[in-house]
């Protein structure tokens, strides 16, 4: 692949998805768009470039950028988001949504849907303190392929030993020949869209818990403010975001403040917003 043709899928990336690739990334090609050639009959990524550049076939335009982004994702991962969210987030916000009792969580790169239906797992075994409360969940990703293999909820073997408690499988999962199938219920409490995060995403309105994890990774730096001044607008003022462990808003936004004791979750800054921030959990 030549200078130009790398240098081509790059902007090509940036513009579509967002995604920053760096020149280390460049042996990323073969191995992802390899699969993409053969499956629209290139003979290689130089062929691909160039049909890219003719600007008319989006089939082949939504597949390079559905392979080229990350789609990496697992039940509970990383563990420390959900018993925040469990242990902290939960028990304050049905405190403070009493009087309302709804709640909207957003999953802003839900991938294949692991992560929000972990968050309705977590929802339905505390469903005796949520009895008539409205719970939505909005899980968006950039990726339609992926989508609809969260819109089935059928995971391998492998996907579901990945984080998931054996209590929680056996629990919430129906096993079908050599794969597993999430329940009907907790499928239910999450509806899927298809979403770029560098597009407007107003239309969705606004949330009481963001999960944005992982992603602004792959941005650039003003790709990353752009993102995170609107996913700030989308939290209501005592909002929450969180955010992956190798991420931050700092140097990048002042709408949002680290909280001083729950890493990868931010609050509205006092400055922005006036309010107190979340309180830690006893024993947290």
């Amino acid at each position: 692949m030549l200078d130009a043709e790398f240098d081509y899928l790059r902007g090509f990336l940036k513009e579509r998805s967002g995604l920053a690739l760096s020149a280390e990334k460049r042996y990323l090609i073969d191995s992802r768009l390899g699969p993409i050639c053969r499956r629209f009959s290139l003979n290689a990524v130089s062929d691909l470039v160039a049909k890219l550049r003719q600007g008319r076939d989006r089939a082949l335009e939504t597949a390079v950028v559905e392979a080229m982004t990350t789609n990496e994702t697992f039940f509970f991962r990383d563990k420390t988001p959900f018993d925040i969210f469990k242990d902290t987030i939960l028990p304050q916000m049905l405190a403070a949504r009493a009087g309302k009792r709804k709640l909207r969580i957003w999953c802003a790169a839900a991938s294949s849907g692991q992560e929000p239906y972990s968050l309705a797992m977590i929802l339905d075994e505390a469903r005796a303190k949520l009895s008539g409360w409205q719970i939505e969940i909005v899980a968006t990703d950039i990726a339609g392929e992926v989508l609809e293999k969260a819109k089935a909820g059928v995971y391998t073997q492998f996907e579901v030993q990945r984080g998931l408690p054996i209590q929680m499988l056996l629990k919430y999962f129906q096993q079908k020949g050599d794969a597993w199938h999430i329940s009907p219920a907790i499928k239910s409490m999450v509806s899927f869209k298809q979403m770029n995060l560098i597009k407007d995403f107003s239309q969705l309105g606004q949330f009481d818990v963001i999960y944005c994890r992982n992603v602004l990774i792959y941005f650039d730096q003003p790709t990353k403010t752009d993102v995170l001044r609107r996913l700030s607008a989308a939290l209501v003022p005592d909002g929450v975001m969180l955010l992956g462990a190798a991420e931050t808003v700092i140097g990048l936004t002042d709408a949002l403040s680290p909280h001083p004791q729950q890493r990868g979750l931010y609050v509205a800054s006092k400055s922005a917003a006036g309010n107190v921030p979340l309180r830690v959990a006893a024993g947290g």
